[in-house]
């Protein structure tokens, strides 16, 4: 087995976020509901984006976030997603490239525009998302760079990307590109609602191509069906070989050889935006895995970059997490 060029490699959707400041009376105007996610189609999406003032166009997405919380640690990383021949499309790429993440999925040339969440927030905070998934859902098995997963030392899969029966051909072809490689493979469940639709797919993928999970409580209860979280624990430890489950601020749970261990979440002194914790927790866990850290240091990793990101608007790091990490007495 060669030694990885790539600590992570990323799968998931590419979308672009449209960030402006905005008043209640254009939210009311334009029939947005306030801090909401509202799923819109491509003309409601081009409308909107045009009547963004000042806005703010930057990559997103929640596996794009979590690459980009391990390139703030100091981590490589990679990512594999579809956007557009168009506009949207080149800032996403150029985006990542900025922050030292290559993206060389093909575009897509023949379909829907680049996938964006049109955000408006307002003067008390509240972020009213708009998204189109656009060519983000159009993943297929073909669009899995087979170089790419093989350069990764462990594959994250983001659960969003998981709606289309093509795209679970292409979690399952990217999955066994990995474990041929001897790579492992990570998965996130990303939401209780996408649980919810896709249980039993997750579930089967958990068991035969997943080596590390992770989840939020909610998920973890809908993917077992149950609201006893000791039980939900006990079908996880059987189903995967190592998990992180967090728990808001109660901190995180995570198992895997042993004893479960439970590591406390890093204190913030004001929650702002809690959009884009999960997705810096796996960031930090993920690097700590790469790097060899024993279990309890990753989990602390996560929280870490956890706190930082639910300490500001945005679901990306805006200090270096390895400064952080550093001044924390973890060496990175």
């Amino acid at each position: 087995m060669t030694n990885p060029r790539y600590d992570v490699v990323g799968l998931g959707n590419a979308i672009v976020d449209v960030i402006s400041q905005t008043s209640d009376a254009f939210l009311t105007e334009h029939g947005i509901n306030k801090n909401a996610m509202n799923l819109i189609e491509e003309d409601r999406a081009d409308m909107l984006t045009q009547a963004s003032v000042n806005a703010l166009e930057t990559s997103g997405g929640s596996g794009a976030n979590t690459i980009a919380g391990i390139a703030s640690l100091g981590g490589t990383a990679a990512y594999i997603g579809k956007v557009a021949d168009d506009r949207l499309g080149k800032v996403f790429r150029e985006d990542m490239g900025k922050i030292g993440v290559p993206f060389e999925t093909e575009p897509l040339v023949d379909g829907p525009a680049t996938a964006r969440s049109i955000i408006f927030v307002t003067d008390d905070g509240a972020r009213s998302m708009n998204t189109f998934l656009g060519a983000s859902v159009e993943f297929a098995p073909s669009d899995v760079d087979e170089g790419t997963v093989k350069a990764g030392q462990i594959l994250y899969l983001e659960g969003y990307l998981f709606d289309k029966p093509v795209a679970k051909a292409a979690f399952v072809h990217a999955a066994e590109i990995a474990h041929a490689a001897g790579r492992k493979v990570a998965l996130t469940l990303s939401d209780m609602f996408c649980v919810d639709r896709h249980r039993e797919s997750f579930r089967q993928l958990i068991r035969t191509q997943v080596d590390i999970l992770f989840a939020n409580e909610e998920e973890l209860l809908s993917l077992y069906e149950t609201r006893d979280f000791d039980a939900a624990m006990d079908l996880l430890r059987a189903d995967t070989g190592l998990a992180a489950v967090t728990r808001s601020e109660k901190g995180s749970v995570v198992i895997g050889d042993g004893e479960p261990i439970v590591v406390p979440a890093e204190p913030v002194e004001r929650v702002v935006d809690t959009t884009g914790a999960g997705d810096q927790y796996a960031a930090g866990f993920l690097y700590g895995v790469a790097k060899d850290l024993p279990l309890a240091m990753c989990a602390k990793l996560g929280h870490l970059a956890a706190g930082e990101v639910i300490s500001h608007y945005g679901p990306r790091p805006e200090v270096s997490l390895k400064t952080l990490a550093e001044a924390a007495g973890i060496s990175v």
